[in-house]
């Protein structure tokens, strides 16, 4: 991958709706599944989900600017990095792993995005900002989707049963749009995110029971 076209996300409010919605959705998923059954008041849970839901997204907002500021990295260890790792006294070999680790990293990066049909396209100021704002829109739209039956009724025992329903109809919904713009398998995406919804949803029990 050069660095002209070393912008990681390009292919427009696709690609951003593709990273931004479901994220949004999954994290207030898991908060609100961890909180609504604790002993807080109802103007104290609104409070903490609505910060919650405000840094998050102004948080990926920021990583997605980052990530289509086009930087000089390729993602392996610079020669800088590899210095300041000798001046630890970190042991050669050690480094090397560390090196190793990276550049597969790196790999298994551009290998998810060509599967993801991810177009790259050069850096631009402009280009970077829509997107970031666009994948703001759609990582709080996500998370409010989870988030409003919370709002519309304060008996948060059955605000959780809709909240819950809402958000897997909405990652079956989503499962099936990524299919299509990505051209994978309409049953293994949908099936995919189900299971991390529901992994989600296992989580966020056994932190609830032990907290």
């Amino acid at each position: 991958m050069n660095n002209n076209t070393k912008a990681i996300r390009s292919s427009g409010w696709r690609t951003d709706m593709l990273i931004g919605f479901p994220d949004g959705l999954l994290l207030l998923l898991f908060t609100t599944q961890v909180l609504y059954s604790k002993e807080l008041s109802v103007d104290s849970f609104y409070l903490i989900h609505l910060f919650i839901l405000g840094v998050a997204t102004l948080l990926m907002m920021i990583a997605v600017f980052r990530a289509n500021r086009g930087d000089d990295e390729d993602g392996t260890m610079s020669p800088e990095e590899r210095a300041k790792l000798q001046n630890l006294d970190i042991s050669r070999p050690t480094i090397e792993q560390i090196a190793m680790e990276m550049e597969r990293d790196q790999q298994i990066w551009e290998k998810t995005l060509q599967e993801e049909n991810v177009e790259l396209r050069s850096y631009g100021l402009g280009h970077a900002l829509k997107s970031a704002l666009a994948t703001g829109l759609f990582f709080l739209l996500g998370g409010s989707l989870t988030f409003l039956p919370y709002l519309a009724s304060e008996d948060f025992s059955f605000a959780s049963k809709v909240s819950l329903s809402i958000s897997l109809i909405a990652l079956l919904i989503f499962a099936y749009l990524k299919s299509r713009i990505t051209g994978q398998r309409a049953i293994r995406t949908s099936l995919r995110y189900l299971a991390t919804g529901g992994l989600v949803i296992l989580a966020s029990y056994l932190i609830s029971i032990a907290i």
